[in-house]
Protein backbone atom coordinates (compact mmCIF):
# COMPACT_ATOMS: atom_id res chain seq x y z
CA UNK A 1 0.00 0.00 0.00
CA UNK A 2 1.52 2.86 -1.46
CA UNK A 3 0.89 6.42 1.02
CA UNK A 4 -2.18 8.67 -0.01
CA UNK A 5 -1.24 10.95 -3.01
CA UNK A 6 -2.94 13.91 -1.01
CA UNK A 7 -0.04 13.52 1.78
CA UNK A 8 2.40 15.88 1.12
CA UNK A 9 5.85 14.11 0.80
CA UNK A 10 7.67 16.56 3.11
CA UNK A 11 5.63 14.98 5.70
CA UNK A 12 5.53 11.35 4.70
CA UNK A 13 9.56 12.02 5.10
CA UNK A 14 9.59 13.75 8.64
CA UNK A 15 7.37 10.29 9.48
CA UNK A 16 9.68 7.79 7.82
CA UNK A 17 12.57 9.98 9.41
CA UNK A 18 10.93 9.37 12.65
CA UNK A 19 9.90 5.81 12.44
CA UNK A 20 14.05 5.31 11.93
CA UNK A 21 14.76 7.00 15.00
CA UNK A 22 11.89 4.44 16.84
CA UNK A 23 13.63 1.23 15.28
CA UNK A 24 17.07 2.69 16.25
CA UNK A 25 15.86 3.21 19.66
CA UNK A 26 14.26 -0.31 20.08
CA UNK A 27 16.77 -2.05 18.49
CA UNK A 28 20.10 -0.67 18.91
CA UNK A 29 20.66 0.55 14.86
CA UNK A 30 18.34 1.72 12.09
CA UNK A 31 16.88 -0.51 9.75
CA UNK A 32 18.63 -1.00 6.47
CA UNK A 33 14.96 -0.68 4.62
CA UNK A 34 11.89 1.34 5.58
CA UNK A 35 9.36 1.86 3.18
CA UNK A 36 6.27 3.72 3.34
CA UNK A 37 2.43 1.73 3.33
CA UNK A 38 0.35 4.52 4.44
CA UNK A 39 0.03 7.99 5.79
CA UNK A 40 -2.69 10.27 6.26
CA UNK A 41 -5.19 11.74 8.76
CA UNK A 42 -5.00 8.69 11.07
CA UNK A 43 -1.54 6.91 10.93
CA UNK A 44 1.94 7.01 9.12
CA UNK A 45 2.69 3.50 8.57
CA UNK A 46 6.23 1.66 7.56
CA UNK A 47 7.64 -1.43 7.44
CA UNK A 48 11.10 -1.80 8.91
CA UNK A 49 13.51 -4.69 7.78
CA UNK A 50 16.47 -5.17 10.32
CA UNK A 51 18.49 -7.84 10.94
CA UNK A 52 16.63 -8.38 14.12
CA UNK A 53 13.38 -9.05 11.54
CA UNK A 54 10.82 -7.45 10.00
CA UNK A 55 8.64 -5.12 11.86
CA UNK A 56 5.76 -2.33 11.24
CA UNK A 57 5.83 0.94 12.74
CA UNK A 58 2.93 3.17 13.05
CA UNK A 59 3.03 7.05 14.54
CA UNK A 60 -0.01 9.27 14.68
CA UNK A 61 0.04 12.57 13.98
CA UNK A 62 -2.45 13.18 16.79
CA UNK A 63 -1.36 12.97 20.41
CA UNK A 64 -4.55 11.74 21.66
CA UNK A 65 -4.37 8.21 20.02
CA UNK A 66 -1.38 7.56 22.28
CA UNK A 67 -4.29 5.44 24.32
CA UNK A 68 -5.55 3.57 21.20
CA UNK A 69 -2.00 2.38 21.09
CA UNK A 70 -1.81 1.35 24.70
CA UNK A 71 -5.32 0.31 24.15
CA UNK A 72 -4.38 -2.25 21.16
CA UNK A 73 -1.32 -3.29 22.99
CA UNK A 74 -3.31 -4.93 26.14
CA UNK A 75 -6.31 -6.34 23.82
CA UNK A 76 -3.82 -8.16 21.56
CA UNK A 77 -1.63 -10.06 24.43
CA UNK A 78 -4.83 -10.66 26.10
CA UNK A 79 -6.23 -12.22 22.83
CA UNK A 80 -2.81 -14.35 22.29
CA UNK A 81 -3.38 -15.90 25.84
CA UNK A 82 -6.99 -17.19 24.40
CA UNK A 83 -4.96 -18.43 21.45
CA UNK A 84 -6.21 -15.76 18.68
CA UNK A 85 -3.36 -15.17 16.16
CA UNK A 86 -2.03 -11.43 16.34
CA UNK A 87 0.86 -9.53 15.38
CA UNK A 88 2.88 -8.87 18.63
CA UNK A 89 3.23 -5.64 19.37
CA UNK A 90 6.99 -4.95 21.41
CA UNK A 91 6.74 -1.28 22.34
CA UNK A 92 3.91 2.00 22.91
CA UNK A 93 5.21 5.72 23.51
CA UNK A 94 5.06 8.99 23.05
CA UNK A 95 8.07 9.83 24.48
CA UNK A 96 11.21 9.94 22.42
CA UNK A 97 9.16 11.60 19.53
CA UNK A 98 6.81 14.38 19.43
CA UNK A 99 4.21 11.70 18.48
CA UNK A 100 2.19 8.54 19.14
CA UNK A 101 3.86 5.67 17.65
CA UNK A 102 3.80 2.05 17.99
CA UNK A 103 6.03 -0.89 16.72
CA UNK A 104 5.23 -4.53 16.17
CA UNK A 105 6.36 -7.69 14.26
CA UNK A 106 5.08 -7.89 10.65
CA UNK A 107 2.55 -10.59 10.43
CA UNK A 108 3.09 -13.32 8.00
CA UNK A 109 0.08 -13.98 5.19
CA UNK A 110 -1.78 -12.26 2.73
CA UNK A 111 -4.88 -10.21 3.02
CA UNK A 112 -7.91 -12.63 3.38
CA UNK A 113 -10.20 -10.00 1.02
CA UNK A 114 -9.04 -11.11 -2.19
CA UNK A 115 -8.19 -14.78 -1.12
CA UNK A 116 -9.10 -18.02 -3.10
CA UNK A 117 -10.20 -20.06 0.33
CA UNK A 118 -11.97 -17.17 1.50
CA UNK A 119 -14.87 -19.60 2.66
CA UNK A 120 -12.27 -21.48 5.19
CA UNK A 121 -10.86 -18.39 6.25
CA UNK A 122 -14.52 -17.01 6.88
CA UNK A 123 -15.34 -20.22 9.09
CA UNK A 124 -12.19 -20.16 10.84
CA UNK A 125 -12.71 -16.40 11.90
CA UNK A 126 -16.28 -17.34 13.11
CA UNK A 127 -14.80 -19.61 15.64
CA UNK A 128 -11.46 -17.35 16.36
CA UNK A 129 -14.87 -14.60 17.00
CA UNK A 130 -16.19 -16.86 19.86
CA UNK A 131 -12.98 -17.12 21.34
CA UNK A 132 -12.73 -13.59 21.26
CA UNK A 133 -15.65 -12.91 22.75
CA UNK A 134 -15.45 -15.02 25.93
CA UNK A 135 -12.63 -13.18 26.76
CA UNK A 136 -13.64 -11.62 30.24
CA UNK A 137 -13.65 -7.75 31.01
CA UNK A 138 -14.71 -5.08 33.08
CA UNK A 139 -16.80 -1.92 32.08
CA UNK A 140 -18.64 -1.36 29.04
CA UNK A 141 -17.46 0.87 26.28
CA UNK A 142 -14.11 2.15 25.23
CA UNK A 143 -12.90 2.46 28.62
CA UNK A 144 -11.80 -0.92 29.99
CA UNK A 145 -9.27 -2.94 31.72
CA UNK A 146 -6.19 -1.51 29.40
CA UNK A 147 -6.92 1.52 31.73
CA UNK A 148 -6.37 2.97 34.84
CA UNK A 149 -9.53 6.09 34.62
CA UNK A 150 -11.63 3.81 37.03
CA UNK A 151 -14.12 6.44 36.76
CA UNK A 152 -14.86 6.66 32.95
CA UNK A 153 -15.94 3.61 32.82
CA UNK A 154 -19.58 2.48 32.19
CA UNK A 155 -20.38 -0.57 34.86
CA UNK A 156 -23.36 -1.64 33.78
CA UNK A 157 -24.57 -1.82 30.10
CA UNK A 158 -27.53 0.68 30.50
CA UNK A 159 -24.87 3.49 31.15
CA UNK A 160 -23.12 2.22 28.14
CA UNK A 161 -25.99 2.64 25.81
CA UNK A 162 -27.89 5.55 27.67
CA UNK A 163 -24.50 7.44 27.92
CA UNK A 164 -21.41 6.73 25.33
CA UNK A 165 -22.99 4.77 23.05
CA UNK A 166 -26.34 7.64 23.28
CA UNK A 167 -28.52 5.17 22.07
CA UNK A 168 -31.76 7.65 21.85
CA UNK A 169 -29.60 10.56 20.28
CA UNK A 170 -29.09 8.29 16.95
CA UNK A 171 -32.52 7.08 16.53
CA UNK A 172 -34.08 10.69 16.62
CA UNK A 173 -31.07 11.12 13.74
CA UNK A 174 -32.54 8.20 11.90
CA UNK A 175 -35.97 9.96 11.87
CA UNK A 176 -35.22 13.58 11.22
CA UNK A 177 -33.63 12.31 8.23
CA UNK A 178 -36.58 10.40 7.39
CA UNK A 179 -34.58 7.15 6.94
CA UNK A 180 -36.92 4.76 9.36
CA UNK A 181 -40.91 4.99 9.53
CA UNK A 182 -42.45 5.25 12.96
CA UNK A 183 -43.01 1.29 13.19
CA UNK A 184 -39.39 1.20 12.88
CA UNK A 185 -39.02 3.40 15.12
CA UNK A 186 -40.93 2.16 18.03
CA UNK A 187 -39.13 -1.34 16.93
CA UNK A 188 -36.03 0.37 18.22
CA UNK A 189 -36.79 1.93 20.78
CA UNK A 190 -38.49 -1.59 22.15
CA UNK A 191 -35.47 -3.43 21.48
CA UNK A 192 -32.75 -1.11 23.17
CA UNK A 193 -35.22 -0.68 26.41
CA UNK A 194 -35.01 -4.84 26.41
CA UNK A 195 -31.07 -4.36 26.65
CA UNK A 196 -31.09 -1.65 28.99
CA UNK A 197 -32.38 -4.37 31.52
CA UNK A 198 -30.40 -7.18 30.46
CA UNK A 199 -28.09 -8.17 33.07
CA UNK A 200 -24.76 -9.80 31.51
CA UNK A 201 -21.31 -9.10 31.91
CA UNK A 202 -19.25 -7.70 29.17
CA UNK A 203 -16.65 -9.45 26.96
CA UNK A 204 -14.04 -8.17 24.73
CA UNK A 205 -14.89 -7.27 21.16
CA UNK A 206 -12.39 -6.91 18.12
CA UNK A 207 -15.01 -4.07 16.99
CA UNK A 208 -13.67 -4.54 13.38
CA UNK A 209 -13.54 -8.51 12.75
CA UNK A 210 -13.80 -7.87 8.58
CA UNK A 211 -11.65 -9.77 5.98
CA UNK A 212 -9.52 -6.64 5.40
CA UNK A 213 -8.12 -7.06 9.18
CA UNK A 214 -7.24 -10.53 8.46
CA UNK A 215 -4.03 -11.98 7.27
CA UNK A 216 -3.91 -15.82 6.40
CA UNK A 217 -1.09 -18.35 4.69
CA UNK A 218 -1.89 -19.60 0.96
CA UNK A 219 -4.11 -22.74 2.61
CA UNK A 220 -6.16 -20.53 4.05
CA UNK A 221 -5.48 -20.72 7.88
CA UNK A 222 -5.43 -17.79 10.09
CA UNK A 223 -1.87 -16.28 10.34
CA UNK A 224 -3.00 -12.86 12.57
CA UNK A 225 -6.13 -10.73 13.05
CA UNK A 226 -5.21 -6.99 13.17
CA UNK A 227 -6.12 -3.54 13.23
CA UNK A 228 -7.55 -4.11 17.44
CA UNK A 229 -8.08 0.24 17.39
CA UNK A 230 -11.79 -0.32 17.52
CA UNK A 231 -11.78 -3.01 19.79
CA UNK A 232 -14.55 -2.73 22.61
CA UNK A 233 -16.22 -4.34 26.07
CA UNK A 234 -19.75 -4.96 25.13
CA UNK A 235 -22.14 -7.57 24.90
CA UNK A 236 -21.73 -10.35 22.83
CA UNK A 237 -22.64 -12.02 20.56
CA UNK A 238 -24.45 -8.57 18.90
CA UNK A 239 -21.68 -6.20 19.23
CA UNK A 240 -19.36 -8.30 17.04
CA UNK A 241 -21.62 -9.76 14.79
CA UNK A 242 -23.64 -6.62 13.78
CA UNK A 243 -20.08 -5.79 12.18
CA UNK A 244 -18.48 -9.09 11.23
CA UNK A 245 -21.82 -9.80 9.36
CA UNK A 246 -21.73 -6.56 7.67
CA UNK A 247 -19.44 -7.23 4.37
CA UNK A 248 -20.35 -11.06 4.02
CA UNK A 249 -23.46 -12.22 1.52
CA UNK A 250 -25.96 -14.58 2.82
CA UNK A 251 -23.39 -17.91 2.42
CA UNK A 252 -20.71 -16.70 4.37
CA UNK A 253 -22.60 -15.13 6.81
CA UNK A 254 -24.08 -18.56 8.00
CA UNK A 255 -20.49 -19.97 7.49
CA UNK A 256 -19.28 -17.52 9.77
CA UNK A 257 -22.11 -18.22 12.24
CA UNK A 258 -21.30 -21.62 11.76
CA UNK A 259 -17.86 -21.25 13.00
CA UNK A 260 -18.87 -19.00 15.69
CA UNK A 261 -20.83 -21.97 17.25
CA UNK A 262 -24.63 -20.06 17.97
CA UNK A 263 -27.62 -22.31 18.27
CA UNK A 264 -30.40 -21.46 16.29
CA UNK A 265 -32.25 -20.02 19.64
CA UNK A 266 -29.13 -18.12 20.32
CA UNK A 267 -29.15 -16.86 17.00
CA UNK A 268 -32.68 -15.91 17.11
CA UNK A 269 -32.76 -14.29 20.53
CA UNK A 270 -29.22 -12.21 19.53
CA UNK A 271 -31.01 -11.21 16.15
CA UNK A 272 -32.63 -8.13 17.37
CA UNK A 273 -29.98 -6.53 18.99
CA UNK A 274 -27.43 -7.09 16.00
CA UNK A 275 -29.93 -5.43 13.85
CA UNK A 276 -30.45 -2.48 16.24
CA UNK A 277 -26.74 -2.25 16.26
CA UNK A 278 -26.26 -2.66 12.58
CA UNK A 279 -28.53 0.26 11.75
CA UNK A 280 -27.29 2.62 14.31
CA UNK A 281 -23.84 2.26 13.57
CA UNK A 282 -24.53 3.75 10.35
CA UNK A 283 -24.21 7.33 12.08
CA UNK A 284 -20.69 8.23 10.56
CA UNK A 285 -21.96 7.89 7.38
CA UNK A 286 -25.32 9.29 7.83
CA UNK A 287 -23.17 12.57 9.58
CA UNK A 288 -20.98 12.31 6.31
CA UNK A 289 -23.88 12.75 3.99
CA UNK A 290 -25.83 15.32 5.68
CA UNK A 291 -22.96 17.50 5.94
CA UNK A 292 -22.16 17.14 2.23
CA UNK A 293 -25.80 17.21 1.34
CA UNK A 294 -25.24 14.04 -0.44
CA UNK A 295 -28.94 13.62 -1.63
CA UNK A 296 -28.38 10.37 -3.41
CA UNK A 297 -26.45 8.76 -0.34
CA UNK A 298 -29.07 9.40 1.89
CA UNK A 299 -31.65 7.77 -0.73
CA UNK A 300 -29.11 4.45 -0.75
CA UNK A 301 -29.25 4.63 3.32
CA UNK A 302 -32.97 4.67 3.12
CA UNK A 303 -32.97 1.88 0.99
CA UNK A 304 -30.92 -0.02 2.96
CA UNK A 305 -33.22 0.92 6.37
CA UNK A 306 -36.39 0.27 4.48
CA UNK A 307 -35.13 -3.61 3.96
CA UNK A 308 -34.94 -3.69 0.10
CA UNK A 309 -31.89 -5.63 0.04
CA UNK A 310 -33.73 -8.42 2.55
CA UNK A 311 -34.26 -11.02 -0.76
CA UNK A 312 -35.42 -13.86 1.86
CA UNK A 313 -38.37 -12.54 4.16
CA UNK A 314 -41.47 -11.06 2.97
CA UNK A 315 -41.70 -9.14 6.34
CA UNK A 316 -44.77 -10.58 7.87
Amino acid sequence: MKPKKNVPATQVKKFRDLARFVVAHHFGSRPPRLRSLAGGLTNFVFEAVHPEGEFIVRISPHKARSNTFVKEQWVEREARKAGIPTAEILETGAAIIPFPYAIAHKAAGRSAVDHPERQKIVRELGRLAHKINSIRTHGFGEIFDWSDDQPSRNTSLRDYLTGEYAYRSKIETLERFRLISATTTRALQSIFREMLALKTRPTLSHGDLRLKNVLADESGSITAIIDWEKATSNIAPAWELSLALHDLGIDQGQIFLEGYGLTAKKLADALPHIKAFNMLNYMPEIDRAAAAKDKPALARLHQRFAGTFDLFSLGC
